[in-house]
């Protein structure tokens, strides 16, 4: 590799991503801000928070802790701890709100079933 390609390479490397200059194909701002799903976003958060408000104040706050507690690692809790936590979520039912939540992330497509 030459040197000027070698450059070009480096400056490219350097860049977290390419940014074209023309502004003859670029979207004015406010174009922009109405591309984002803030519909999808709406209803994920309704779904989410239904599902949060189903447990009790206290139990929030405990599965919180629990959480916090663990820093993201089962094996930072105890058998105890590990126990209260499933028993907490499965109180969120979490595959009830996947099942919710899928559709809004396909568009509202429902699934299509083979044959």
């Amino acid at each position: 590799m030459d040197a000027p390609a070698a450059g070009r390479l480096a400056s490219l490397l350097a860049t977290i991503a390419t940014v074209r200059k023309s502004t003859s194909t670029s979207k004015p701002k406010g174009s922009r801000l109405k591309a984002l799903p803030w519909a999808a976003l709406l209803q994920a958060g309704v779904v989410i928070g239904n599902r949060w408000r189903s447990l009790s104040e206290k139990e929030r706050a405990r599965l919180g802790a629990l959480v916090r507690d663990s820093r993201g690692r089962l094996g930072n809790l105890s058998e105890k701890e590990r126990k209260e936590l499933r028993r907490l979520t499965g109180k969120l039912d979490l595959k009830g709100m996947v099942r919710d939540l899928v559709p809004i992330a396909r568009g509202g497509r429902k699934r299509r079933r083979r044959s």
